[in-house]
Formats: structure tokens, sequence, C-alpha cells
């Protein structure tokens, strides 16, 4: 980055962390964030892992025709899915890795819904992933925009992280406006720990669900009034982050978007930092003598999607996903076909493929194999 890079790009990072306790503030970060990285639209959405059904929560430079048409309809047809929940969160990636240019072109996805608007390319990373769903954030590039190169890629994959932890936080907060200068007396209600902490840890403020558990001890302590985990190299990460909020949401970097906390009793709990040196925030920090907030809660369980776990355990292909999932979804050969972008003889041959992996006979068995899995989760 260079010099004259780094003023603007150090204000969208604070810009970002206010969104986190204004979430009608994203439009407006995601059309800076698409200025950056240059792309000409950008959406947060959920996907369902199994049903493929989407809501998105936040969106700018989008046709809101198209992206109401996406929930109710295209979802289901997006190439992205399922092959996207098997990357890594925080990731940046591309769909043209998922499948090549030339098969995304023939989609009905690419035709219907990609086409239309003259979406030619994109970046993607997950925010956050389930058993049964996952977050992601989009950038879209328009023709005019051109395909991606390394250069967006690289600016992509500075933001990601900053997006990741600011919804993250404000996933904790139930996406509720939260103001700055009375950041202590609205967090106070939250059922998971909230602390504010100078840059050496010290504890300023503390709600009534951080008093509990810093007085139990099992998830984190305070030691001479400094915030800290009981396990060295958590309470290590927690330390790094608070000197590193003294300087701002820039210097945070990736340190800290989700600390690991490992409670005595063997339950898995997260921390995630946020800096209140820069943007709207500094007003807190000024009021309370903090450097930074800190939300502790019970960290999700790692459960792998029906997808995944039926890859894994049958050794399927990208591309047999794709087709077992658009074969339970429309179960025509020559439907699914069109769907996908495939001869109706590559359909076939990756339907043999999968009776003989799974070790069924027919379609309808390869429906209730999927089911078996997905219900298993709700279990």
């Amino acid at each position: 980055m260079t010099i004259d890079e780094i003023e603007p790009f150090s204000a969208l990072i604070g810009d970002i962390y206010d969104a986190s306790l204004d979430p009608a503030l994203w439009p407006a970060v995601f059309e800076q964030v698409c200025r950056y990285v240059r792309g000409s639209a950008a959406h947060l959405f959920v996907q369902d892992a199994v049903s493929k059904s989407a809501n998105v929560f936040f969106a700018w430079g989008d046709n809101r025709d198209f992206t109401k048409s996406y929930e109710d309809k295209y979802a289901k047809l997006n190439p992205m899915f399922p092959g996207a929940i098997f990357f890594d969160v925080e990731q940046v990636h591309q769909l043209v890795e998922i499948l090549p240019r030339h098969e995304i072109c023939r989609t009905r996805f690419a035709l219907e819904w990609m086409q239309p608007q003259q979406y030619i390319d994109d970046l993607f990373c997950i925010l956050e992933k389930s058993a049964t769903s996952s977050s992601l954030f989009q950038i879209i590039r328009h023709r005019r925009d051109g395909v991606v190169d390394d250069g967006a890629r690289r600016r992509m994959e500075l933001v990601a992280p900053h997006i990741r932890r600011a919804v993250l936080i404000g996933k904790v907060i139930d996406l509720k406006k939260v103001e700055a200068a009375a950041l202590a007396d609205s967090l106070d209600t939250l059922t998971s720990g909230m602390f504010l902490v100078d840059a050496g840890g010290r504890i300023v403020h503390a709600n009534r669900s951080g008093h509990l558990m810093v007085s139990d001890g099992n998830v984190v302590r305070a030691l001479h009034g400094k915030l800290g985990a009981p396990e060295p190299t958590a309470d290590r990460a927690l330390l790094d982050s608070f000197a590193a909020a003294g300087s701002g949401d820039a210097a945070l970097g990736r340190k800290g978007i989700a600390v690991p906390l490992h409670a005595r009793d063997g339950t898995r709990y997260v921390a995630n930092v946020l800096p209140l040196t820069s943007g709207a925030r500094r007003t807190a920090g000024v009021s309370y003598a903090a450097v930074a907030t800190v939300f502790v809660n019970k960290a999700a369980l790692d459960m792998l999607s029906p997808p995944e776990a039926i890859a894994k355990e049958f050794q399927l292909t990208q591309a047999e996903i794709r087709v077992l999932f658009a074969v339970i979804e429309l179960a025509n050969v020559p439907e699914v076909a069109a769907m996908l972008g495939l001869s109706q003889e590559t359909v076939k041959t990756h339907l043999r493929r999968l009776f003989a992996k799974t070790g069924t006979r027919r379609q309808a068995e390869l429906v209730k194999l999927v089911a078996g899995y997905s219900n298993a989760l709700l279990a």
C-alpha cells in the first residue's frame, strides 16, 4: 500500500466499524468499498446450504427488482452454491474458481440474472457459516469494470477481515443502532459479556454479564483489573489486540477478529474486539477512557453442512455435488441440464457416478439420502 492509499484506506476501515454500531450505514460503506475494490455492486446476504433460499440484508448499486428476484427465484440457480460453502471463512474467492467461465455463461443464472444486468465477474468471502447456512459479502463487477485483476483481489483481501469483524459485532448487538456516546449504557443489557478496556487491557467498564464472567473466572479473568484469559495463547492475543486498537482501526489488522477462548469447563467462546479510537466511535473512547470494546460470547459449533458432509463421506467432486443438489431441486434431467448449462448426457454421467459412489439406484434415493443428512442437523 502506497502512502497515498493509507489515509483513505484508514478512513474506509473506520466507516466499516462505525457500521457495526449503526447498520443503516452499511449501504454507504458498501459504496466506498466498491470504489476501493473497483466494483459496481455489493451484497451482504445469507444463503441456506440445502434449500438455497437467500436473504439479502444490505446492498448497494444493485437493481432492487433483480435483488428481489434473486431471493424469490434465482438463489436456487446460483452456480456459486453449494461450492462456495467449502471455502474457509474470510478467504477471498471468485465464482470462476468454482466453475469455469465458459460453463458459467451457459447456466440459466447467467443467462437470466447476470447478463441482463451486464454482470461479468465477482469477488466474495464467507463471513460466517454454520451447518445450515452461510453469510457472504460479495462485490460484483459490471462489464464496464472488466474482469477481476490482481489489484482488485488484493484490495478485497485487505477489506474482508474488517467487514467480517464488523458484521460479527453487529450480530452480537442484534443489528440495532447504538449511540457511540452512550455505548456502555446501550450494551449493558446484552447477554454477551461486554468490556471497555484501555490499551493495557485495564477494564474501565463491564456490563452485568461481563462482571459475572470475571467473577466466575471460567472464560475470562481480571488479574489486577486487566482483562485476560486463563489460557496463555488467548491471553497474549487479547493483549496484542488491545495494544493495536490504541493505534486505530487499520492498525488492528487481522488480529483479534475472533480470539478463541477455551473455558475451564471445555466450552468454547470467542472474543471480538471493536476499536474506539477512530470514526464516530472515538467519542465513546474519549468518554470512557477506553481504546476498545470487547464482546465475549459462546462460539458456534463446528458442524459440516449437508453438502460438505455428503461430499466428504462419499468423496464427491464439486461437479457431482452441483448435479446432486440440482436433481433434488428439479428432478427432471433436461431441466437440470438447462439450469447448470450442461448437456443431458453429462448430467446422466454425473448421476451414474453419484449412484455408484452413494450406493443408490434411483434419484428418489438420492433425495432421501440428502434429507437424512439435513434432518440429522435438526434432531
